[in-house]
């Protein structure tokens, strides 16, 4: 089965009992027994019928066994992060997002989980930063905001080396266009609110795990916190999940012409999207993902001129998040990446006119017309 197919088909596409083709939501807190413990659904957070379908839907697109629905990105990272115990530590990427930077610095570490950060497209600087008590890499790629690609097959050749867990961020590519458990991957997440919701109408985090062993410890922690997302969500990544394929097509497509147009103008000093020939890690993309995406970064001059393109712009939409039908603009020093110290975020490169955009579905000539005006 094509992705396309999958998207539409896959985990249970259809109800058993009526045959409509568009999964019911149930809204049951609590479900009927045959008898005492004879039952399918015991209780809403174990178990919903509506959730059961998207996680069976997203483990099938994911090419995993096991799928869970979460209430947030967050919420699904932090689970997986619960996976570990006191004194373990982590490797995580260094330019990770600004949420997943707070949990695991500002929460995380109040239950003695260490992380140290290092630049996951190094793998000399992976295999130094191994600790004896190091148990997982957490990888994101492409990067968030800067697009940095790290290598998924040899870093699970690392992982796998030294018996760690490897779990790979996919939100900016999407099952679409990289598959991270068929490259070694053990746990993929995903901030489903963007593009495989892709409205920007539900907010919720996605984790696939792929074998059992995983997924009855991830069950179990998902159960006991009980993070969940509800039916009514669930129905909507559902429904969004399956255009994701030709959604993305467009997206990529606005993308590259929007990328194209950035790279010549007098006023943008860089940019930043894998596509480009000369992106750092353009050839390893290549070789393990089918598409570029829709995420793209470029830096001004100056902060104070990047604020003002960033309130003249009429179709690319100042706002959190990504990944949805219309275009955003962001500015991750101000924005998403404000809780990384500044000397940090300077390090890393992500410089104070940093502008990162989502581009969307729109007409391709108003976004550039758009673009055009806000930077002149």
């Amino acid at each position: 089965m094509r992705k396309k197919t999958k998207f539409i088909h896959a985990g249970i596409s259809r109800d058993p009992y009526t045959g409509a083709v568009s999964v019911p939501v149930h809204h049951a807190s609590t479900f009927k027994q045959d008898g005492v413990g004879h039952f399918k659904y015991e209780y809403a957070r174990t178990g919903n019928p509506t959730r059961e379908a998207l996680e069976k839907l997203i483990a099938d697109i994911e090419e995993g066994t096991h799928g869970f629905a979460f209430a947030s990105g967050m919420a699904a990272i932090t689970a997986v992060i619960q996976l570990f115990s006191a004194g373990d530590h982590i490797l995580a990427t260094d330019d990770v997002y600004g949420g997943t930077f707070r949990v695991l610095t500002k929460v995380m570490n109040r239950f003695h989980i260490d992380v140290t950060f290092v630049d996951t497209s190094d793998l000399d600087a992976v295999r130094a930063s191994i600790r004896p008590n190091t148990k997982a890499i957490y990888v994101e790629t492409p990067t968030n905001p800067l697009l940095k690609i790290t290598d998924l097959r040899a870093i699970a050749g690392v992982a796998r080396e030294n018996g760690l867990t490897f779990i790979v961020d996919n939100t900016f590519s999407t099952p679409y266009w990289q598959n991270p458990l068929t490259l070694g991957a053990d746990i993929v997440v995903h901030s489903a609110t963007k593009y495989l919701g892709g409205h920007s109408d539900v907010v919720a985090g996605l984790v696939v795990v792929r074998n059992e062993a995983l997924a009855e410890d991830l069950h179990f922690i998902q159960n006991s916190t009980g993070g969940i997302l509800g039916p009514q969500d669930s129905w909507l990544l559902i429904r969004g999940i399956k255009t994701l394929g030709i959604r993305m097509e467009e997206i990529e497509s606005n993308t590259k012409q929007i990328v194209d147009f950035l790279s010549a103008h007098p006023a943008v000093e860089k940019v930043y999207y894998p596509g480009l020939i000369h992106h750092p890690g353009h050839k390893v993309h290549s070789s393990q993902a089918g598409g570029f995406g829709g995420m793209a970064s470029f830096t001004v001059s100056s902060q104070e001129k990047a604020l003002e393109i960033l309130k003249k712009t009429r179709y690319f939409t100042l706002a959190e998040s990504l990944g949805a039908v219309e275009s955003l603009i962001s500015l991750p020093p101000l924005m998403t990446h404000a809780s990384i110290p500044r000397e940090r975020r300077l390090e890393l490169g992500i410089e104070d006119g940093l502008i990162r955009i989502s581009v969307g579905i729109e007409d391709v000539e108003d976004l550039l017309e758009d673009l055009e005006n806000a930077l002149r």
